[in-house]
């Protein structure tokens, strides 16, 4: 199957990004260095085009049944302009995928997921629909912008009214942006460097992307690819779908016990609920790298006699610590922070640490 493009698909080529496939998309990775771009967003302000993300409209009297049931998370508890980290369960005790739900008002939600399962979350939502919530897949119509950096309040507020300090972290408003009406602006993120996402209409996207690298001239803003869109979710330990988290692992084993709520049933919640009450087998881990190497995903993680206790889910070189950093999953017992472990980089044992979380 052939993969499909952003609507700005031409903006990139005409910026020189390296255009690589990902999660059935063609993306931009990179439009200079990933170490440039991954400090530009550190320091300063960076724009990353994350239009192949996936957005569900959920509305009328029966949304909020629908969404307490496929999510982990207690959506009962979102007031209007508020978001929520959750995730999708499936019936045998992993994740579908992590999203975003997006409450406007009673009635009306929006979910946000990953690009390689828009298809996947569409097909098992829908299938959990029985008292006909109203769906719309409204993916193909909408552009996302992530503006992140320390200056991303700086170089946006120029082109709103909207008083952008006052949206508190995972809250949103709606509101003209860029003379464009009705763009959700939203202070979430997957950086950690602080910003917003903007949902703009498809066909308003390219004027409010150049709008924003007009206002941000001042602030040496820069395209950012998702090369450091990797190392700086790493940094920070969020969890990527399809390394981190998938169909096999379930919440309470990736560490995500505290968006998984059980004052509601949803989807699998009682064979969750026995794991956090009995423990699992296996937890979610960070790690720094002691010695010098690289960890990468797949790598195995070994104890001291080289038995192999777990593999490594993400890893990378961090540019802020100038280290290798990862995650990955290993047996009960070799968790706790400040263990000894090692990552097996070709065929040589190197020395790690289990660290908490975030790493910066």
């Amino acid at each position: 199957m052939e993969n499909k493009r952003v609507p700005l698909h031409h903006i990139h080529q005409a910026l020189d990004a390296k255009i690589i496939p990902f999660g059935g998309f063609e993306m931009p990775v990179r439009y200079s260095s990933d170490k440039d771009e991954h400090f530009a967003v550190r320091e300063g302000v960076g724009v990353f085009d994350v239009s192949h993300m996936g957005e569900f409209k959920v509305t009328g009297p029966h949304a909020l049944d629908l969404i307490q049931m496929i999510t982990s998370n207690d959506a009962s508890q979102l007031i209007d302009g508020q978001a929520q980290y959750s995730c999708l369960p499936n019936a045998s005790g992993g994740i579908i995928d992590d999203l975003i739900v997006y409450k406007f008002k009673d009635e009306d939600y929006m979910l946000v997921v990953n690009a390689s399962n828009i298809e996947k979350d569409w097909r098992w939502i829908n299938s959990h629909n029985s008292k006909g919530a109203e769906l719309t897949n409204i993916s193909d119509d909408i552009c996302l912008f992530a503006v992140q950096g320390p200056n991303a309040s700086k170089t946006l507020q120029s082109l709103t009214s909207v008083d952008l300090d006052a949206i508190k972290f995972y809250h949103f408003t709606q509101g003209k942006f860029a003379d464009v009406d009705n763009v959700i602006i939203s202070a979430t993120g997957y950086t950690g460097a602080g910003g917003f996402e903007l949902y703009v209409k498809s066909e308003k996207a390219a004027t409010v992307w150049n709008k924003i690298f007009e206002a941000g001239a001042p602030y040496d803003i820069k395209p950012i690819g998702l090369g450091a869109r990797d190392t700086l979710r790493l940094e920070m330990g969020y969890c990527l779908y399809g390394n981190d988290i998938d169909d096999t692992t379930s919440p309470i084993e990736a560490g995500l016990s505290w968006i998984t709520k059980f004052t509601k049933p949803f989807i699998n919640s009682e064979a969750i609920g026995k794991q956090k009450e009995q423990g699992v087998t296996r937890k979610l881990i960070a790690f720094e790298i002691v010695d010098k190497g690289i960890p990468r995903h797949d790598y195995p993680i070994v104890d001291q006699q080289g038995t192999i206790i777990g593999k490594v889910t993400s890893g990378t070189m961090s540019p802020t610590l100038n280290k290798g950093i990862g995650l990955g999953y290993v047996q009960t017992g070799h968790h706790q922070v400040g263990t000894e472990i090692f990552i097996e980089i070709r065929a040589k044992q190197v020395a790690a640490k289990v660290c908490k979380l975030p790493f910066i």
